[in-house]
C-alpha cells in the first residue's frame, strides 16, 4: 500500500491548501456520492477533475480530485492532513486488502457478483465522522431522501451550530445545544415526527445516559446496537448506519430497501454479512453503489 504524501501547499486568496500524492484508489466523487455524509455538495474545482465543498469535524473545508488521482484540500495545512484529514478519509486503510477479502468471501456466485461491485463502488472510503453527528443525522435520513436530508440538517446547523470561522458555515451542533433548544423548537424546523426522536438523542448524549465514547470503544457490535437503540425511533438500520458511519464500526451492515433490492436480485438468498467479517460495511457500500447506478 503506498503512503499518502504531501507534494505542495501553502495559500491560495489567503486560503491554506495542501496537494497529496500516492492516494490509492480512493475517489472523492464516490466518497461523497455514496449517502455516508450530508454535509458536503459540489464544487467548482479550482485546479480541475471535481471538487466537493462542506464541513466536517468542525472545519469548513474542500476536497478536490484531479483525473491523475491528486488530492487538494482547500481550507487545510500539511499539519491539519496528517492529523485530521488522513484519518477522516480513511487513507491510512489498504482497501485494495478489503477488496480481495469481500470479493473473495462468499461462494462462486456471490464472488462474481461482489468483484462486479467491488469494481462499481472501488474509490468508496468509509469516512470517520464525528459519531454525534453521525446518529442524529442518521435518526434525520429516516423515511427520507437525500435533498431533503440535508435541508433539514442545514437548518439544524444554522440554527443550533457555532461559527466555523470562515464566516459562512456553521458546526453541527452539539447534544446539549439540541436537547436546550426542545422538541417544539426543533420540530419547528420541519423535521417532523422525527424532532421527538432526534430531542430524546439529544437528551441522552447530553446527560451521558448514552456514551457514544464508551460505544466507540465497545468490541461486542450487538453491544453497540443494543445501545444505540435505547434511543426513540433508532432501530437496526439507523443503529447500524450511525455504527458504520461514526464510530468505525466496519462490520455493520445497514439493510435498507436498496439492499433488499441487492438481496432479491442478485442472490438466492442472502448474502450473509457475517461471511465478510469486519469488512460487511465496506461490502455493503459497493453493493449498495451497484445497485443504485445499475452497474
Amino acid at each position: 500500500m503506498e503512503k499518502p504524501y504531501v507534494v505542495d501547499g501553502g495559500r491560495i486568496g489567503g486560503m491554506p491548501f495542501v496537494e497529496v500524492r500516492g492516494v490509492g484508489n480512493f475517489s472523492v466523487f464516490k466518497t461523497f456520492d455514496c449517502g455516508q455524509c450530508f454535509r458536503f455538495d459540489p464544487a467548482a474545482p479550482r485546479r480541475g477533475g471535481y471538487a466537493v465543498s462542506g464541513v466536517a469535524l468542525g472545519r469548513s473545508v474542500s476536497f478536490e480530485q484531479t483525473e491523475d488521482g491528486a488530492l487538494t484540500i482547500f481550507g487545510a495545512t500539511a499539519d491539519d492532513f496528517s492529523k485530521i484529514w488522513f484519518s477522516y478519509l480513511s487513507l491510512d486503510t489498504d482497501y485494495d486488502a478489503i477488496d480481495e477479502a469481500v470479493t473473495t468471501a462468499l461462494d462462486s456466485d456471490g464472488c462474481a457478483v461482489m468483484r462486479r461491485a467491488a469494481e462499481a463502488g472501488r474509490g468508496i472510503r468509509i469516512l470517520r465522522q464525528d459519531p454525534w453527528e453521525a446518529l442524529c443525522s442518521f435518526i434525520v435520513s429516516q423515511n427520507n431522501n437525500i435533498p431533503r436530508i440535508k435541508k433539514i440538517i442545514a437548518a439544524l446547523c444554522d440554527a443550533y451550530g457555532e461559527d466555523t470561522g470562515d464566516g459562512r458555515t456553521k458546526t453541527f451542533p452539539t447534544a446539549r445545544a439540541l436537547a436546550d433548544a426542545g422538541e417544539d423548537a426543533i420540530f419547528a424546523l420541519r423535521t417532523g415526527f422525527r424532532a421527538k426522536y432526534i430531542t430524546d438523542a439529544a437528551r441522552k448524549v447530553a446527560n451521558g445516559e448514552i456514551d457514544l465514547a464508551a460505544v466507540a470503544r465497545e468490541e461486542d457490535f450487538a453491544a453497540c446496537e443494543a445501545e444505540l437503540m435505547k434511543i426513540k425511533g433508532v432501530g437496526p438500520k439507523v443503529a447500524d448506519c450511525a455504527l458504520l458511519f461514526g464510530f468505525g464500526k466496519t462490520e455493520a451492515y445497514p439493510v435498507d430497501v436498496w439492499m433488499k433490492k441487492v438481496a432479491a436480485r442478485h442472490f438466492e438468498s442472502g448474502p450473509d454479512p457475517r461471511l465478510f467479517g469486519k469488512y460487511a460495511g465496506i461490502a455493503q457500500q459497493y453493493l449498495f453503489y451497484m445497485e443504485r447506478y445499475g452497474v
